[in-house]
């Protein structure tokens, strides 16, 4: 028997759940897109994209998944033959080096593996010894979806700077905008991506690119028009800011999503999803107490507020989420990236979630525990609520 009629829960890391309200900003006739309210509603946004990124810094719009914005930021900074040094800590970094090389960079990687953040000290050593500033930009990840690992790129600036290096500091902060802390101005990250489908609640479709006067002006061969972001923050005519059609929709929903964000306060959105992370957490070490489960990044403050990901045990990942999924109507993230798959799930909770969603999800994970008889810790649903309970 299936319980799981009524209102799913989209508990993956990204998609992530889309508000009443965004949904209905979006569900109108398609509007005029050579004057009027859509122009006054694009203009809209650049101060409110650079607010949520805390930077003075121009950002570009794209019609594309998070893979447009990589290609976008490569392709204006980059070319052929320059060296870019990837700090891989799960698949998404990776999975940027390869565009790269594919760009026709030369790609060095230090892999941390799955399950930690960068190495600064490391990273220190190698540009240390790159005395002819060969490395042209780092890419790191500031929240690897992957592994629910979060990186220190304030630090990640402070040992570029200790060094002297010249390379362009590109952050990936598609899991994490508008959800954990990310100031790319104070921090000196001087590109940053970031998708609409996460933290700031539209769905997929858009992705952004935040750059600064330093990226601006290292312009290589890899550019083409369509990814030149030049005309599309300095635009002399509307359909400059996609290079064609707009998303017309998307900036809609958009809109109302950058609304309730800055309704709610960015801070209490931080703070939001810090406690409401520290509630999983608390329960998944309980459960970890006894049996196969564990928390995938052992060290609290490595881990994202935005995703968790987690170790089960071969078939269980698999066999949880579906359990879930099909007789409670919530759906948790797979294994991405990881071997096997089935050992591990994520669960994400990130943008619009609040803490009855999040104990309605412990619950039904712990109902799916004891279903499928995989050996688990006892008290899991109390701690969470104790964790909840308590005063920040």
């Amino acid at each position: 028997m299936s319980l799981s009629q009524g209102r799913a829960y989209l508990a993956i890391p990204g998609p992530s759940v889309m508000p009443d309200a965004v949904l209905q900003a979006m569900h109108r006739a398609s509007p005029n897109i050579y004057e009027g309210e859509l122009h006054d509603l694009t203009h809209s946004l650049v101060p409110d994209l650079k607010h949520v990124a805390m930077t003075d810094a121009d950002v570009a719009i794209y019609i594309g998944n998070g893979h447009a914005a990589w290609e976008a930021a490569l392709s204006n900074v980059l070319s052929k033959g320059d060296t870019v040094l990837v700090l891989a800590t799960g698949r998404f970094c990776v999975g940027w080096g390869e565009m790269a090389a594919g760009m026709g960079a030369l790609v060095e990687t230090i892999d941390y593996g799955d399950e930690a953040p960068i190495d600064l000290a490391e990273v220190e050593e190698v540009l240390a010894n790159d005395k002819d500033g060969r490395i042209k930009a780092i890419l790191a990840v500031h929240v690897d979806t992957s592994t629910s690992v979060k990186n220190d790129i304030a630090g990640l600036r402070g040992v570029i700077d200790q060094v002297g290096h010249p390379a362009l500091l590109m952050a990936d902060c598609i899991a994490s905008l508008g959800c954990d802390r990310f100031e790319m101005d104070a921090w000196g990250v001087d590109v940053m991506v970031s998708g609409c489908q996460k933290g700031l609640m539209t769905p997929a479709g858009v992705s952004f690119v935040w750059f600064n006067d330093k990226a601006n002006a290292a312009r290589g061969d890899c550019v083409t028009s369509y990814w030149d972001w030049r005309p599309r923050v300095s635009p002399e005519i509307y359909f400059q800011y996609f290079d064609g059609t707009a998303p017309t929709h998307h900036l809609y929903g958009l809109r109302t999503a950058l609304d309730m964000i800055k309704a709610e306060g960015l801070d209490h959105v931080f703070a939001r999803h810090e406690k409401l992370a520290q509630v999983i957490w608390a329960a998944f070490e309980q459960w970890s107490t006894h049996g196969p489960m564990r928390l995938n990044i052992a060290d609290p403050a490595a881990r994202s507020h935005a995703v968790t990901s987690v170790e089960i045990g071969s078939p269980n990942g698999d066999a949880l989420r579906k359990w879930c999924e099909h007789q409670c109507g919530l759906t948790l993230g797979i294994g991405l990236g990881r071997s096997p798959a089935d050992a591990y799930f994520r669960i994400g909770h990130m943008g619009h979630v609040n803490a009855h969603m999040i104990m309605g999800a412990l619950g039904t994970i712990d109902a799916g525990l004891k279903a499928l008889d995989i050996p688990h810790g006892n008290g899991a649903l109390s701690a969470a609520a104790s964790a909840l309970a308590m005063r920040a």
